[in-house]
């Protein structure tokens, strides 16, 4: 069905949904979580992902309370934004011509960073109304609104033109979604020789079945975590051909570390994500591949 478009957004082009995806977006619309809240208030780049590389323990030895919790929550935000531009960097060579989509775009931060970083266009889809609008108005606060725009549609049948694309990626977003369903909308998307880079969790296969861990980390978000080998093998069937393997669980932690000791941005899943990581059963993996 198609809606109206409102202030933000380009046009509304959601296919029939499940009964889960459904769930998924009154989810996302609802929410207001201030560990995504707050870290983007620092400097308006909001990313709906965790973050990697080395924290900046002082942090934890400031003696003025209001400083610590700022100075945490700063350098949260960093580690968070170092993943975004991990992954943009991943993308390129990219030139200001090209057209970039990111898929499970959240309020916008990757789309930003991305554009930031080659000067490129990106269309920016979710599937919660409520992010697509204000990730539309940040956009037009930047004043790049004609070059970043962001749609309320569904990543896995988006609307949007065949074969346009130079990159496209997915981060922290692939756990909601059928993999196959996914990577046959981003091969299409993409030019011959386009792009594709994929960061995300999930479960260590090599061990069996999914972790309670990892169980619970669903339960959590409401999502279906996969397996390390499905990514791989989804797409082989869907033209997308791997070129980079690079496993970020050891970079990952100090964040969740570092998260755990926020008193006012814990949400009670931070322990489970580290013991999850430390016993090999889930593993955080960024995935490069071409399409053919």
């Amino acid at each position: 069905m198609t809606l109206t478009p409102d202030a933000f957004t380009a046009t509304v082009s959601l296919p029939t949904q499940s009964t889960y995806q459904n769930r998924v977006a009154d989810y996302w619309n609802a929410e207001a979580n201030p560990v995504n809240l707050e870290l983007g208030r620092i400097d308006d780049l909001y990313h709906h992902h965790y973050g990697v590389g080395d924290a900046d323990w002082s942090v934890l030895d400031e003696p003025d309370r209001g400083l610590r919790k700022e100075r945490i929550t700063a350098e949260l935000h960093r580690l968070e934004h170092a993943q975004a531009e991990l992954l943009a960097a991943r993308l390129g060579p990219l030139t200001p011509s090209d057209r970039v989509f990111d898929a499970g775009c959240g309020r916008g931060g990757g789309s930003v960073t991305a554009h930031l970083r080659y000067g490129c266009h990106a269309d920016g889809v979710t599937i919660s109304a409520k992010q697509a609008e204000f990730a539309g108005e940040q956009a037009r606060r930047r004043g790049i609104d004609d070059k970043v725009r962001y749609h309320h549609r569904n990543m896995l049948d988006t609307g949007l033109e065949t074969g346009a694309y130079t990159a496209s990626w997915n981060n922290e977003s692939t756990m909601y979604v059928e993999l196959d369903l996914l990577f046959a909308e981003h091969a299409r998307l993409l030019r011959r020789g386009g792009r594709y880079v994929v960061i995300t969790g999930c479960y260590n296969d090599t061990y069996g079945q999914a972790s309670r861990e990892v169980s619970l980390i669903n339960a959590h978000y409401i999502c279906d975590i996969h397996p390390r080998s499905a990514y791989f093998r989804a797409m082989a069937r869907n033209r997308l051909v791997p070129f980079h393997v690079e496993d970020l669980t050891a970079t990952a932690i100090p964040y969740w570390e570092l998260r755990r000791e926020a008193d006012h941005l814990v949400t009670g899943i931070e322990d489970t994500f580290l013991t999850a990581y430390r016993n090999g059963s889930f593993q955080y993996l960024l995935i490069a591949a071409d399409r053919v």
